[in-house]
């Protein structure tokens, strides 16, 4: 009887170490899945951040002729800076409309991010404000 006991007692140890290894690979496996998830969603927040403020992500050529009078031009934190009034000499001659002086002012197509319904520019609204030109000439020297 008490080898009865003893067996009785040594299969449930076993059973419950087999199922506590079970359990650990469970956990395990389902940690390393939620592992997965926060990476690939860290990642997809990456390229969001990346899409939004232009910083850090690879930037393919614009191509100039999607760029079309009256799109809105807007600085990478999302500020609308003015309108395209055309393209002159590779820059972007903003309208007067828009200007908070009245004048035109130039951006350079090589401060564009990407061009979509608008023209998106990879610097602030501060930044291109400051940093903007009287003439399109002068913006031959600014690269982005």
């Amino acid at each position: 009887m008490a080898d009865n006991i003893k067996d009785t007692l040594k299969d449930a140890a076993h059973k419950v170490a087999d199922t506590a290894k079970d359990v650990g690979h469970k956990v395990a496996d389902t940690a390393k899945d939620v592992g997965h998830k926060i990476a690939e969603g860290a990642g997809h927040a990456a390229e969001w951040v990346k899409e939004k403020t232009g910083i850090g992500g690879k930037h393919e050529p614009v191509d100039a002729a999607a760029i079309k009078p009256h799109m809105a031009v807007i600085a990478s934190c999302g500020t609308r800076v003015g309108a395209v009034d055309h393209l002159e000499s590779g820059a972007i001659k903003l309208t007067q409309k828009d200007s908070p002086d009245g004048l035109h002012h130039f951006v350079p197509v090589g401060w564009v991010a990407r061009v979509d319904d608008h023209v998106h520019l990879s610097k602030n609204s501060a930044d291109t404000r400051r940093e903007w030109k009287p003439t399109a000439a002068g913006c031959a020297a600014c690269a982005g």
